[in-house]
């Protein structure tokens, strides 16, 4: 999802720190791409934690995204 929102889709990387019950989701990006991925007020942003947090549940497990750039 976050690939069809930056102009540089190359430069995405996600890497999954995993821990019991509890995953963290950090996304990188290059720095120009960071607004498109938050959107306005963080609506974007939201809406990744939003679906991220539906397929954890699903999973009996807690997800986290930290968007780093």
């Amino acid at each position: 999802m976050a690939r069809s929102l930056a102009d540089s889709p190359e430069q995405i990387q996600v890497k999954e720190i995993g821990g019991g019950r509890t995953s963290i989701f950090q996304l990188r990006m290059a720095k120009e791409d960071l607004g498109q991925l938050i959107g306005k007020k963080g609506r974007n942003a939201n809406a990744l934690r939003t679906v991220l947090g539906a397929v954890a549940i699903k999973l009996g497990k807690t997800a986290i995204l930290e968007i780093i750039e």
